[in-house]
């Protein structure tokens, strides 16, 4: 039993639609198949709900997009055949998208529980074509959409999923043997039966929810690359797929940039001890990369490097710190109060500073906070000053091979220095899996093509 998750980019047009449905049809096993919205449809559906929020009608044009993609995929798909009630069932679809657009356009307003509602029909939309697609090719298949499936709660925007009344459901919905399933990815439901989004890489969550709950033996990501690579090939021209990860080490990729997959992706297959494979629609011979439970032998220390973009260090300095209890505690509970996610933190032994990296489009908001926070410090001279530093990244160097591996921070700190690249933060963990740096942006290609080099090549 496998579960098959193809992404936007596998779903582009009719002709991507058919290079999927020949995978799909390739296997000898039972599948469920899980789709994203076509490529391009959800930011069409933000473009759309954001002019109705304006009131501006441009959101008319951007339903006649949708309509046009999907109607264009239908002719390449239904070439001969009775395309009509296939197209009625898009024409339904758009009709309720068109009122609450219009809905939206009257209030002038786009809450994000009607938000979440606007973003479920690319999804729908997509699998209701496929799903007609394969039907017309004599393979019964039904559209299930995962509103009757996933529970959430009521956290629009990226709700979290009540696994075990979940799990239920979706052994209930998907009980029939000989049919195919065509799953809506990223869309759930909350208890009292309103539609929800589960978030960044949704749909790929939604995939490792069917694979736990029907104790699968793989999940399969289709994408358009070629699995998980040890650097951005953007910028590392000899990046390359690495064969198998472990699944700490996946994390700790995707949360440093590696958009291949997200964290919380993996964590229902984990509990069930499930693999994880990342593979390449447009290649689909290459065995990808398979992440899993276990120790990988490798003969590097280094499995992989990504990064973050446009971070900046608040850097929080004074001589009253030392040996003052609360300080830290009072920083971080100012960035929990204004909703800032701190990425990394460094503090010196000395105990005069604390710096934090946050993302740059927080700074202002959290220094905000900090000062009105920490204001009776900064009034009595504990605390000296609040500097931020701009237009930075965040460089991670990962492996689980790292570990109790002498020499590794020496070799890596030296190359870096060789190469002109100055470090202005250091932070490792305990597991000694990631070593993070806090770099220049102007570095980055430098840096990231030194290490790879050095480590990797």
């Amino acid at each position: 039993m496998k579960v098959q998750k193809f992404g936007g980019s596998s779903l582009a047009d009719g002709d991507r639609i058919k290079n999927t449905v020949k995978i799909i049809q390739s296997e000898n096993e039972r599948v469920f198949v899980v789709l994203s919205a076509m490529k391009g449809i959800t930011n069409l559906l933000l473009e759309a709900s954001s002019s109705a929020e304006n009131g501006d009608k441009n959101y008319i044009n951007n339903l006649q997009a949708i309509r046009d993609q999907h109607y264009n995929a239908i002719e390449v798909l239904f070439e001969g055949k009775d395309k009509q009630p296939v197209i009625e069932s898009v024409n339904t679809l758009i009709g309720e998208l068109k009122d609450i657009l219009h809905g939206v356009e009257l209030v002038q307003e786009c809450s994000l529980r009607t938000g979440d509602l606007i973003m479920s029909f690319g999804e729908r939309l997509n699998c209701t074509v496929t799903a007609a697609y394969f039907n017309s090719l004599g393979q019964k298949s039904e559209m299930a959409d995962a509103r009757d499936m996933i529970v959430t709660d009521d956290h629009y925007g990226s709700s979290n999923v009540f696994l075990d009344r979940s799990y239920s459901r979706i052994r209930e919905r998907l009980s029939d043997p000989e049919t195919l399933y065509i799953i809506t990815g990223f869309i759930a439901s909350s208890e009292k039966g309103i539609t929800t989004t589960l978030g960044r890489n949704g749909s790929d969550y939604t995939a490792s929810l069917i694979g736990a709950a029907m104790n699968a033996d793989i999940v399969e990501i289709w994408t358009d690359v070629n699995g998980v690579l040890t650097a951005d090939p953007r910028i590392v021209d000899n990046a390359h797929t690495i064969p198998r990860l472990t699944i700490e080490e996946a994390m700790e990729l995707s949360y440093f940039g590696a958009e291949v997959i997200h964290p919380y992706t993996l964590m229902p297959t984990v509990e069930k001890n499930i693999p994880v494979v990342i593979k390449n629609t447009l290649n689909p011979s290459n065995k990808g990369t398979i992440i899993g439970t276990g120790p990988v032998i490798r003969e590097r220390a280094i499995t992989g490097i990504a990064s973050i973009d446009s971070v900046s260090f608040i850097n929080v300095e004074g001589g009253g710190m030392l040996g003052i209890p609360g300080i830290a505690s009072s920083i971080f509970s100012a960035l929990a109060e204004a909703g800032v996610n701190i990425i990394m933190i460094t503090q010196a032994s000395s105990e005069h500073s604390i710096c934090i990296v946050i993302r740059s489009s927080e700074v202002e908001k959290a220094v905000s906070y900090l000062e009105k926070k920490l204001e009776y410090e900064i009034k009595t001279k504990k605390i000296n000053r609040i500097d931020v530093k701009n237009n930075l990244e965040i460089i991670a160097v990962i492996g689980e091979n790292m570990k109790g591996m002498t020499g590794i921070s020496g070799k890596l700190f030296s190359s870096l220095g060789n190469s002109g690249v100055n470090i202005l933060a250091i932070a490792q963990g305990s597991s000694e899996r990631n070593i993070s740096l806090v770099i220049e942006n102007r570095d980055k290609e430098t840096a990231l093509n030194t290490i790879h080099k050095t480590f990797i090549a």
